[in-house]
């Protein structure tokens, strides 16, 4: 069943705090929204521009790890408005992600855009399929001009995102942004 992220986030510590701190009414009313877990051409357009992404998985022993993810822009890929998914490159071969995932299926994506202080959270159910069980998922998850070696292809069932408070999002710009912004000087 897809909700509203308040109802991944917002556990009975959560609210007692913000009952403490004096933000639950606001934040009540947020519960009653109604679930927000398709995507529209906003968070699909935002989610295909970006270059990288954080992913936060959890492992056996209770603690959480979050893994950077960073290949050319476009690689996270909307499949339709609840799936995502991208071709698992070769990387450091620690395999922790890969691994927590074996055991809890759940995963949370932080998309962050420095330069115009814009970030998306996305609470995602994960399936993981190696490169020889579905060569078709493969194919249409690579990235023909990166010649990095597939491992596997991972697919990510939306159940609800939250586009968060850019206030204290530091702007930073990339090699491209920067030659962008300074090619007309």
């Amino acid at each position: 069943m897809n909700q509203n992220f308040t109802q991944f986030a917002f556990t009975d510590s959560v609210r007692k705090v913000q009952e403490h701190y004096g933000s639950r009414k606001a934040y009540a009313r947020m519960e009653t929204s109604g679930d927000q877990y398709r995507l529209t051409e906003r968070e699909t357009e935002f989610i295909q521009s970006q270059d990288s992404f954080y992913m936060a998985t959890g492992g056996e022993n209770g603690w959480p790890y979050v893994q950077f993810r960073g290949e050319p822009a476009g690689f996270l890929k909307a499949i339709d408005d609840t799936t995502l998914g991208y071709a698992n490159f070769r990387g450091s071969r620690q395999y922790i992600s890969s691994s927590n995932l074996q055991t809890e299926n759940r995963a949370a994506l932080i998309l962050m855009d420095y330069a115009n202080q814009r970030r998306l959270k996305i609470w995602n159910e994960v399936i993981i399929t190696e490169t020889g069980e579905d060569p078709a998922l493969v194919k249409m998850l690579e990235m023909p001009d990166y010649k990095a070696s597939i491992e596997r292809a991972v697919l990510l069932k939306v159940q609800a995102f939250d586009w968060n408070c850019p206030q204290h999002i530091t702007p930073r710009y990339t090699a491209s942004e920067i030659e962008q912004m300074t090619a007309s000087i």
